[in-house]
């Protein structure tokens, strides 16, 4: 009789993510939340983010006292229910709740009584767009029209995003009222999001044997990619103080959910949704596309990706041109009458500040970066969304990274894009990434 072969462990991410039923990840996660809440609450120099780390931080420290109690009560009674998956569930409701819907309700409510120090410049931006929406058909300021501005409010006057951003701002073009904040509607929209997402992977598969498993992935890892969505505190704190990333960053979720689970049109739906509110989502349209195109369903992607931010463009183009060409175009790549104040010490912002001709060097291993991936794209195009979702997230790092202009809060986009991979993995399917591959498969057999 031929003895079983060893069943092999995880390792690297599924290793760490997995081990002790995930409890002692989740208790890195909001212990060290807890600390940078602390920090930002103590140090920061803006005071919407200090408002926010003085709430968040008991949030995140019940949280971790909670994972504490998981964890005694698991070394005792391993079985017990308190230590199970819908038991993380509940607390990540509650981090996400206390350490962002909480502190963006406080700031809310203060601004509406008064405060001017309660929300950051991009609310403004998106609000006063929804009132030109409503007053002129079109969410942007011409150059003259920014030009004619006092020096210091040029920058408000400038709306860096595509139309449908705007729409966020509708409720306080209708009414005054804490519940009108464009961060509350940016709040809802990530939410509704965000369940799709999780509600289009948790349908069961119809495979003998595994009734009621998700029907990609494992729930554990689509716990893992939540959490990297909600409450880390790069997330957290963008969607309390200012928050207009975090609906694009959900509907990309989204739409690579939709991708694993074959449904390229929706995918297309979503992620056009996602593209006619940034730019940011507009990379991550184009490799769906790709991802489309190798399942003959290229067509049906591009219908959304590209049809909805378009439509969302037109209006915009017919009623004033210029202004939309100011906002869009110039004043992202710096040719505005004023630049942007995002400037996180990375490598591109580094590189054009610090070196003579360090602008046209930054673009240029930018676009190098761009060509690289696109040679991987056309020799390797993605198979699934777990490899599409590689490929956007590594992509927008790099981007990031050597953008001359940039923001620290713009990691959000790769850190929740690759952590939401683990949750769009077939395991049936090794098509993808075949040294992965065996490392899922083995801690799929341990779970089972």
């Amino acid at each position: 009789m031929t003895a079983a072969a060893p069943t092999p462990r995880p390792r690297g991410w599924h290793a760490l993510s997995s081990a002790g039923g995930g409890l002692p990840l989740d208790l890195a996660l909001y212990a060290v939340s807890a600390v940078f809440a602390v920090i930002t609450a103590v140090t920061s120099t803006l005071l919407p983010h200090r408002a926010w780390g003085g709430t968040a931080a008991v949030g995140y420290l019940v949280a971790a006292l909670a994972v504490t109690v998981q964890l005694l009560l698991r070394h005792r009674r391993p079985d017990s229910a308190l230590t199970g998956l819908p038991a993380r569930w509940a607390i990540t409701a509650f981090a996400w709740a206390t350490t962002t819907l909480l502190p963006l309700a406080r700031q809310s409510a203060e601004r509406a009584a008064g405060r001017t120090d309660r929300a950051q410049e991009e609310v403004l931006v998106v609000e006063q767009a929804g009132a030109r929406l409503v007053e002129h058909g079109t969410p942007y300021l011409g150059h003259d029209a920014i030009a004619a501005l006092p020096a210091d409010e040029r920058l408000l006057g400038y709306t860096p995003y595509q139309p449908g951003m705007a729409l966020f701002g509708l409720p306080r073009a209708a009414a005054a009222g804490w519940w009108t904040d464009a961060r509350v509607w940016f709040a809802v929209g990530t939410a509704v999001a965000l369940v799709l997402a999780v509600a289009v992977l948790r349908r069961p598969r119809a495979v003998a044997g595994q009734a009621g498993r998700p029907a990609i992935g494992h729930a554990a890892d689509l716990l893992r990619g939540v959490q990297a969505a909600t409450v880390l505190p790069i997330c957290a704190l963008t969607l309390a103080t200012g928050g207009d990333d975090l609906p694009v960053l959900a509907l990309c979720l989204l739409a690579l959910s939709l991708a694993a689970t074959g449904r390229a049109g929706w995918s297309g739906l979503a992620v056009g949704l996602a593209g006619a509110l940034k730019l940011f989502a507009w990379p991550v349209a184009l490799v769906l596309i790709i991802w489309g195109a190798t399942r003959r369903a290229g067509l049906r992607v591009a219908a959304g990706a590209i049809g909805l931010p378009v439509a969302a463009l037109l209006p915009a183009l017919l009623v004033d041109r210029d202004g939309l060409v100011e906002n869009v175009l110039r004043f992202p790549l710096g040719h505005g009458l004023v630049t942007s104040p995002a400037q996180s010490p990375f490598p591109g912002h580094l590189i054009a500040s610090g070196l003579p001709g360090g602008r046209l060097i930054a673009a240029g291993l930018l676009v190098a970066a761009g060509a690289a991936i696109a040679g991987w794209l056309f020799r390797r195009p993605p198979r699934t969304a777990f490899a599409a979702a590689l490929v956007c997230g590594y992509g927008l790092l790099a981007a990031i990274a050597l953008m001359p202009s940039t923001r620290f809060g713009y990691l959000l986009y790769p850190i929740a894009l690759l952590a939401w991979a683990a949750a769009v993995r077939n395991p049936d399917r090794a098509d993808a990434n075949p040294a992965l591959s065996v490392n899922w498969q083995a801690m799929e057999r341990g779970r089972a």
